[in-house]
């Protein structure tokens, strides 16, 4: 039977993890390389480097577990907060795959397309929090501080349209602009691309903004905001066919997510990408016990990615970036953190996730600023990054 939920997931996936290949140009080589094999495929997400291909491989493989389904309804969506005082909406046990047929768009699924910006102002208003819709949250068995968390993405399918929006006071340019801005995007059928002005075309990658456990503390906590439980990580690379790997902060774990996206540039300039929903979204979630994680870390066929947050400078978010990076780094391949610092220097590409220069917000929180670090696979032998794999799951 596991077999057959298994061959069933990888045909109704297959489609959507090719087309995300497609979007990244030169990078067809690497995904059939990490689509052989894979449990849930793969999207292309490979650095500029041309030897990404050959670093490009099957991530571990996991059986599926049970299937459990989480509609998105007053009582299991929490409007701008990760909640905890929530009880949980499931409870689930490692291997188990949700299935996600309706999330929700923004401030409570108010959003809809075609209102104007005047129109959405008193919406954005009642949302002081934040706009997230946050579903869950997902416990999962066993789960206890001190494990980690990996959530699997499956499938990501959004619905058929979406929006870019910019008030005044946001985003890197806060004032550089006299009128508000809002555009709404008709998706084709098979979530490819999205027309945008004459003569330019948006191709689609679909992920999910705000991943996390629920923090520490009992104090609901702004979607807005990321830290090592996740949060608004912000992360285009985040695809189906990609893991996330977060440390638990409570027991059960506790997993929200919201803020879904077909379309983001790194750095997120203007505050938004293409915002919309999901009507098929699917995450297998597997529980490693006692394992040692500071922050976020995401696994793609062909890198590690790692995080950095700050509230004042990006000059901030970088440095914690890169030391996140060489503590993690050193644990899972056993390096000496001295030979670490010249490899991110040398092969590691560090990127803006997220400019924020909020000055006018209606939100009682501001996002972080936020680097990433993409530290490619192919420059690790075969049985090292066999074992990087494996330490990254283990103690």
């Amino acid at each position: 039977m596991k077999s057959q939920r298994r061959f069933d997931f990888l045909s109704r996936i297959s489609s959507q993890d090719s087309r995300a290949d497609e979007l990244r140009a030169g990078r067809r080589g690497a995904f059939r390389l990490a689509a052989a094999g894979m449990l849930f495929g793969a999207s292309g997400l490979f650095g500029r480097k041309a030897d990404a291909e050959e670093a490009a491989e099957a991530l571990p493989d996991i059986p599926a577990g049970r299937t459990h389904v989480l509609e998105s309804t007053k009582d299991t969506v929490s409007s701008g907060v990760l909640d905890p005082s929530r009880a949980a909406a499931l409870t689930i046990d490692s291997g188990d795959i949700v299935h996600y047929p309706n999330t929700w768009t923004v401030w409570g699924n108010e959003a809809r397309y075609g209102l104007s910006f005047e129109e959405r102002e008193p919406i954005r208003k009642r949302y002081p929090s934040g706009p997230y819709s946050n579903v869950g949250p997902v416990a999962v068995r066993g789960a206890e501080p001190g494990d980690v968390l990996e959530m699997r993405w499956l499938k990501l399918q959004p619905i058929d349209w979406g929006w870019n929006s910019f008030p005044l006071g946001v985003g890197a340019l806060p004032s550089d602009f006299d009128k508000p801005y809002v555009h709404y995007f008709r998706f084709d059928a098979e979530r490819r691309n999205a027309a945008f002005v004459d003569g330019v075309t948006i191709p689609l990658a679909p992920f999910q903004d705000i991943a996390a456990v629920q923090p520490p503390g009992d104090k609901p906590v702004s979607g807005i905001l990321a830290g090592a439980y996740g949060g608004n990580l912000a992360l285009p690379e985040m695809v189906a066919g990609t893991s996330l790997l977060l440390p638990v902060q409570r027991s059960g774990g506790l997993f929200w997510t919201s803020a879904s996206v077909a379309a983001q540039g790194d750095g997120v300039v203007d505050q938004t990408g293409i915002e919309t929903a999901m009507e098929d979204m699917r995450i297998q979630f597997v529980l490693h016990k006692n394992v040692p994680l500071d922050g976020p870390m995401v696994e793609t066929p062909s890198h590690w990615i790692g995080f950095g947050f700050a509230t004042d400078t990006l000059d901030a978010a970088l440095v914690a970036c890169l030391r996140g990076m060489i503590k993690w780094t050193s644990r899972v391949a056993k390096l000496d953190p001295r030979d670490v610092y010249p490899l991110c220097s040398m092969a590691a590409s560090f990127r803006v996730t997220q400019y924020s220069n909020q000055t006018g917000s209606v939100y009682t929180s501001v996002p972080p600023r936020a680097v990433h670090c993409m530290l490619p696979k192919s420059v690790f032998s075969p049985a090292l990054r066999v074992a990087m794999a494996q330490s990254a799951r283990s103690s």
